[in-house]
């Protein structure tokens, strides 16, 4: 038998970030699995940490560090979210229906993160595959500077159609710099003086477009997008050349 999900309506408001994080929790531990977060104003760490099937619905601007370490729980925001999105988080799915900021998706290890617009810089620094898990970051606007910088595994895939910033390059500066592991796609060209050094774009293949389609359509269905709009360019890859691109800056033991 499925067990039976239980939902709560809290206002932020005003309320501090930790009172109001110490709120979801005791409702958690009294079986309340589904949250609808309302007038949430820069409130920090909604869902840090939790484990579970917990859904949280957010209707504002949550703060920095949303979803940071979590395993498991699905967050929407209808809105746009601060820095630090997804933190480190081991698995579940955050979809941010607007824009976010810098570092969202710092070392993550697992789960989904969807974004409809623009996000800033350094995202996916760090991020890696763990054991049987592969992260996953769409993007569906532009990114800042060093997207993937020291990636070591997952996938980002880099959209730059629901763009705030319709002059500005796909990426900035530096697109996957120290990168070591996992694949960055983007949709269109990438101006090779965006790219970090010792790296270029080269065309996917047959297997790069099975999992390109794939996150595509669940892309689109979250965000109630076109997927065959967004599947009308064409796409290329940008993958590291070695496990250790700067392994001969060090002197040999």
């Amino acid at each position: 038998m499925p067990s039976r999900r239980k939902q709560r309506t809290l206002s932020a408001g005003r309320t501090y970030y930790k009172q109001f994080n110490e709120q979801i929790r005791e409702l958690a531990r009294d079986g309340v699995t589904d949250f609808i977060l309302k007038d949430v104003n820069g409130q920090r760490y909604i869902a840090t940490a939790m484990d579970g099937d917990f859904r949280f619905d957010v209707y504002g601007v949550p703060g920095q560090d949303l979803g940071a370490f979590m395993r498991g729980p699905h967050v929407r925001v209808n809105n746009n979210a601060q820095d630090g999105v997804g933190n480190t988080m081991d698995d579940g799915r955050i979809v941010v229906d607007g824009l976010a900021g810098d570092v969202l998706g710092y070392a993550m290890r697992g789960g989904r993160i969807y974004v409809k617009g623009d996000v800033g810089y350094r995202v996916g620094i760090h991020m890696k595959a763990y054991m049987d898990q592969n992260p996953v970051i769409v993007v569906g606007g532009k990114a800042g500077d060093f997207l993937g910088e020291y990636m070591a595994g997952g996938i980002i895939l880099l959209l730059g159609m629901f763009s705030g910033k319709p002059d500005a390059p796909v990426a900035g500066r530096s697109l996957g710099t120290g990168m070591h592991g996992g694949v960055i796609y983007v949709r269109g060209e990438v101006p090779e003086q965006q790219l970090g050094p010792g790296l270029h774009a080269q065309p996917v293949d047959s297997e790069d477009l099975k999992v390109i389609e794939s996150l595509v359509a669940d892309f689109a269905k979250e965000l109630k997008l076109d997927t065959k709009e967004i599947l009308s360019e064409n796409f290329v890859k940008i993958r590291p050349f070695s496990h250790r691109p700067y392994g001969n800056l060090y002197v040999p033991a």
